[in-house]
Parts: C-alpha cells; structure tokens; sequence
C-alpha cells in the first residue's frame, strides 16, 4: 500500500530554519514594570537623563554592555578559586598567560576598567600639542587624549557619518586624510594614531584586516606607533570572518591575533568582549613603555600585579577572554543585535545602517526631524523610550560630542540613541518589546519636544547632565 502524506505534514525544504542561544539558563533576576506615571516621577527626578536612573527602575536595560554581561559557571567557578594576595595572585599570571596567549603582545598591565587603560597610555605617549589621529572619537578615550594634552583629529572614512550608508567597514581611516594630516603636521607632532575595533560612535562599525595592514604600513613608513582600542575586537573579528574576503574559514582566534599583530599595542575594556563586571588592561610590546605604564599603574590603579582587580575578577576574565572567542557565541551575541535591527526596520524606524555589533542606533535626526540639534532630540527620544516601556538606553549625539573650545557644542553629524545588548542577559522577547515600544513612540514623534540643560559637569557631562522639557 502506498504511503498516505499525513495532511499536517511539511516538506523539510519548506521548514523555516531557526537558531537557539548557545547557552541555557541557570538562574534568573526578577525583573518590573513600573506603573506609567511611576516611570513620568522616576525620569523627572532623573533629569531626563538616563544615566540617573535607579536601575530598579528600569524594566530592560540598554543603556550598556559595559560589565552589565551574565557570567558563566566556568567564570563563576573562577571567582571561587580566586586568589586574593595583594602581590602576584595567581589569577594575574594565569590572566597574563591568557592575554600574551590571545592578543599576542609582549607585556600585560592591569587596570580597574578601561579608561584606566586610557588615562595610562595617553600619559607614557602623549606630548603636550601633539595630534592623535583616529577613527572617530570615543568619549573616555577623547578626553584622557586631550588631558594629557593632545588633539584628537578625525581620520575616519566620510561613510562612517553617514547613518545610511551600507559600506560595510565604515570603521576604516581614510589614508588620505591621515596623509594629509601628517604631511601638514609632521610626522614628529603625532602621539600615535588610535584605531577602535567596531567603532562605537559610528554605530558599532568594523574596521578591514586591510585598512588595517595599510595604516600599519603608513605608521611604520612614518615611525608613527599605532595602538588599538580592543574592546570589541572580538565582535570586528566576527564582522571579518563574515564580510572580509578571505577570511571566511579562519577562527576567530586566528583574526584577533592578526588585528593585534598589525599594532603596537592596545587598551582593553574588560567589561565588554570580556564578559566580566569589572576590570581592563593595558598590553604593549615595547619594554620601556610597558615600565613607564607600570610606574604609573601603582600610583593609580594599585599594585602592577592586580591594577584595581580583585584576584577572582582577574580568574573570571581569563576564562571570559577564552570564552568570548567561541565561534557559536560571538555569532549569536552579533545576530542578536542584527535581530532587533531587522525587527526595527520592519517596522519602518530609521536606524544606522549596517548593524553594528553590540548595539542598534536610532537616528534621531530622522525621527524627530522637527527638533534642532541644539534642543538635545536624542536625549529627548531616549527618555520617551524609558517613559513608553520602562527601556533603558543613551544618547550617542550633541551631549555626548561636548564643547569645543570656545564654549559652543560640537554639532555631530549623528544624532543617535543606541540600544546596547548586553551579553547573554536577555531573549529575543526582550528583544520584540523593545521594537514594539520604539516603534510606538517613532508613530507619534512628531507631538514630541526638545529638552533644556538645567545642570552641566565640567567633563564628560552625558554622564551627569541634568535637563527638563522646554
């Protein structure tokens, strides 16, 4: 007798294909929504700034991956054989074996975080008056450069402000900016050129293994050092294996080597690829800067051996660095941004384009069109987001670029609220109440207004900055 189809039977061509976290769940953090107008209480208090808001308040956090990531039992397991000597722990030479193992450099300085790292490297390098040449500048990193004195310059290709464009490295310098800026200056009147893997501000953009080989020759031609922000390397090396030609069979591991090979060293925030709550690095080739930053680290940080960390931090990060480098979570760590991002245009919101790779930007400029820069539209746009839902997330735009030095704001190109996904913390029902909530308050963006600043910090004012509705 012939085998009858049973009439609820699929073809396996036509079965969708889906994909699972590479991790289940051990425990869990309750989390709340509070009440609408606990929410209009709460955000007033904070001053229309996220960053003031008690995260029992918050019902999905997005402000930041920054040490907000879910540890492993291996990282936990870590922080229970934590050795806590003040002097040479074992969890700093096991960290230290991890880091030379990893991004091949010679020597590894700890730090509390990564502007510790920053703070320690602008120092040892930078020159008062001297330019430090990047790929678009990062906040923390801006503003210990021009601490110890130096001028940041913008090199980064033109795509990169453009929140449309579909370049798929837009984290790469222009060569013939960075050219022109030497031949100007001299090469003498550089610090080093800073380079940041999946640049943050332009929306989380990747920079090519061959950009990077063509900087790294122009800096040995020019003796100009170059050094890394590897924060997010590990996400750059995704975007590589996935975009780059020729890399598509290589690991993960195998490209960060590379991308750390083509410099002279590089700063680490922990609290991202790293997968821990707290901590960072230094790491250098060169003997006598790697001793100059160990001065300073003991005077800063703490001891050369623990530089803020506490030694189970120092275990959990060397396993969190391994750990980061598997294939099958760095992919659904990136996909998942990727997710909501196409969950987001579906629903027609204007976002930065390509996704990046821990956060989604909303372009602000597009959806509140109506509201000059100066009124702060960003800033206004995230807190509408914590009053819709309960999300928390930040401004990327005119609060965070600062004052140039006669008083006025810099004017950024991007005006973006960035919804940073913080690793293997929330699914993908987060995920779609999230783009249902943006999507509700894009449909009435136009009955929305712009924001005054009530309270401005000396420095880094995003963090602290207080306005009300105007």
């Amino acid at each position: 007798m012939k085998h009858q189809r049973h009439p609820l039977a699929y073809d396996s061509s036509e079965l969708p294909t889906s994909w699972a976290e590479p991790w289940k769940i051990k425990m869990v953090e309750h989390i709340r929504l509070l009440p609408h107008d606990a929410r209009q209480q709460a955000i007033a208090t904070a001053g229309w700034n996220t960053f003031l808001l008690p995260s029992s308040d918050v019902y999905i956090d997005l402000l930041t991956d920054s040490g907000t990531s879910a540890m492993s039992d291996r990282q936990w397991a870590a922080l229970m054989t934590g050795d806590e000597a003040y002097a040479g722990s074992k969890d700093f030479y096991e960290l230290e074996r991890t880091v030379q193992e990893v991004y091949g450099y010679k020597h590894f300085i700890p730090t509390h975080q990564g502007r510790g790292a920053e703070h320690l490297l602008s120092q040892i390098l930078i020159k008062p008056g001297q330019l430090v040449p990047g790929n678009m500048y990062f906040t923390t990193t801006k503003f210990h450069q021009e601490y110890a004195g130096g001028v940041f310059a913008d090199v980064i290709v033109d795509a990169a402000h453009d929140p449309t464009s579909t370049l798929p490295f837009k984290g790469n310098v222009d060569l013939d900016k960075l050219a022109n800026l030497v031949t100007s200056h001299g090469a003498e009147r550089i610090a080093y050129i800073s380079i940041e893997g999946t640049v943050n501000m332009a929306g989380g953009q990747p920079i090519s293994i061959e950009n990077l080989r063509a900087v790294r020759a122009y800096c040995t031609q020019h003796r100009i050092p170059l050094m890394l922000d590897a924060t997010r390397l590990v996400e750059n090396a995704y975007f590589i294996r996935k975009q780059e030609p020729g890399w598509g069979d290589t690991s993960i591991a195998a490209i960060v080597k590379e991308l750390c090979s083509l410099s002279d060293g590089c700063t680490v925030s922990a609290k991202k690829d790293g997968l821990v709550n707290i901590g960072g690095f230094l790491a250098v080739n060169d003997d006598l800067l790697a001793e100059k930053a160990r001065a300073l680290v003991v005077a800063f940080e703490g001891l050369h051996t623990y530089g803020g960390m506490a030694g189970r931090d120092m275990g959990a990060l060397a396993v969190g660095i391994r750990e980061s480098l598997e294939y099958d979570y760095i992919r659904a760590r990136v996909e998942q941004v990727a997710y909501l991002g196409a969950r987001l245009e579906r629903f027609g919101v204007p976002v930065v384009v390509p996704y990046g790779g821990h956060a989604i930007y909303l372009d602000a400029k597009r959806i509140l069109p109506h509201l000059d820069q100066e009124t702060f539209p960003a800033q206004r746009l995230a807190a509408e987001l914590y009053l819709e839902a309960g999300i928390r997330t930040m401004e990327r735009g005119i609060v965070s670029a600062g004052r140039a030095p006669d008083g006025s704001n810099y004017r950024p190109a991007l005006e973006l609220v960035r919804l940073t996904i913080p690793r293997r913390v929330y699914t993908q029902s987060h995920l779609d109440v999230t783009s249902e909530a943006v999507a509700r308050v894009c449909a009435r963006a136009d009955t929305l207004g712009g924001l005054r600043m009530v309270y401005e910090p000396e420095h880094l004012r995003f963090f602290q900055a207080r306005f009300e509705p105007l």
